[in-house]
């Protein structure tokens, strides 16, 4: 009996060893096969592996771009050419072929179909690769720290070519236009967003062409007898005369409210109005919208000759902060 016994637990053993081994084995094979996307738990965790969004549009070929044409298998059939003027280049057998605005793998498809209508070739295996993009870049101008040509290689929206641009000056506003004949819309202005929920248009799928510029904000000067004279960037876009006093941290007791002045550009020559200060600090008049390049100028009350030389004075403050670099 206890023979019997001994063998039938080393028999047990022995299976359950071998049940662990078949479970064992088949749990690596199901690891080792490839994800075909025939069951439903490795389709799923592939497709939550996968990117999303867009798909980023290829570059096209443009004039002046330079292109590596070979085939494989022959030595004789490599060519580095550069696209013309008129967006042709030229091949062996088969000469003048028009490239600009197709993609590579669309140049490959058409210089391969042109080998073969030719008898030149049966089945030619080619690749098309654009070693220098001419044409394939973006002008960043404006309010940028490095305003230049970018090649489109790494550059795929509007606030990625500002960045390789070194990113906005201190001047910069917030309004950006794209131009470029070869869109459908040929000039596009657009406001960069401040806002991290707003959708934002700085998104822009850039092409080859496009002239990108950062424009610059406006500039309102307070000058005069107030406690900090400067210049003030309407960031925004708005801007009144309160607002503009309160960012110059106000006027000094011995300014002359009442003989203020808001000097405008009108044409090649200043407009002088006058400009109702105390009514408005006292919430007794409307305050003053003001507009870019305006001077707000405050006299001090031991001045003489307040009414007659205002403009010319406030003119010549305004100019010595944008010399001096005092905003």
């Amino acid at each position: 009996m206890r023979l019997r016994f001994c063998f039938s637990s080393e028999l047990m053993l022995a299976t359950a060893l071998a049940l662990l081994s078949c479970a064992v084995s088949a749990d690596l094979e199901a690891q080792s096969l490839p994800n075909n996307g025939d069951a439903k738990g490795t389709s799923t965790i592939h497709s939550a592996t996968q990117p999303t969004g867009p798909a980023v549009p290829d570059l096209v070929i443009g004039h002046g771009d330079l292109l590596e044409v070979k085939m494989f298998g022959s030595t004789d059939f490599r060519q580095e050419v550069r696209v013309s003027s008129a967006g042709d280049i030229s091949l062996p057998l088969i000469g003048a072929v028009h490239v600009a605005g197709l993609t590579p793998v669309s140049a490959q498809e058409l210089i391969q179909e042109k080998l073969i209508h030719g008898h030149f070739y049966k089945n030619p295996q080619l690749s098309v690769f654009v070693k220098d993009y001419g044409s394939g870049g973006v002008y960043v101008l404006g309010e940028v720290q490095k305003p230049g040509f970018y090649p489109l290689v790494n550059i795929q929206t509007i606030l990625e070519a500002i960045s390789v641009a070194g990113g906005i000056t201190p001047r910069a506003g917030n309004v950006v236009s794209v131009t470029n004949p070869n869109r459908p819309q040929p000039a596009i202005t657009i406001a960069l967003s401040h806002e991290p929920q707003r959708p934002m248009q700085e998104n822009l799928q850039l092409m080859p062409g496009d002239t990108i510029e950062v424009a610059k904000a406006g500039i309102v000067y307070v000058v005069g007898d107030v406690r900090l004279p400067s210049g003030i960037v309407m960031e925004h876009g708005d801007l009144t005369v309160l607002q503009a006093i309160a960012m110059a941290q106000g006027t000094n007791p011995s300014a002359s409210l009442n003989h203020a002045k808001l000097i405008r550009r009108s044409g090649d020559k200043p407009q002088e109005l006058s400009l109702a200060l105390k009514k408005i600090l006292a919430a007794r008049a409307p305050d003053v919208k003001l507009q870019p390049e305006d001077i707000v100028f405050v006299p001090s009350s031991a001045s003489k000759g307040i009414a007659k030389r205002s403009a010319e004075t406030a003119l010549q403050l305004a100019t010595g902060l944008a010399i001096y670099g005092r905003w």
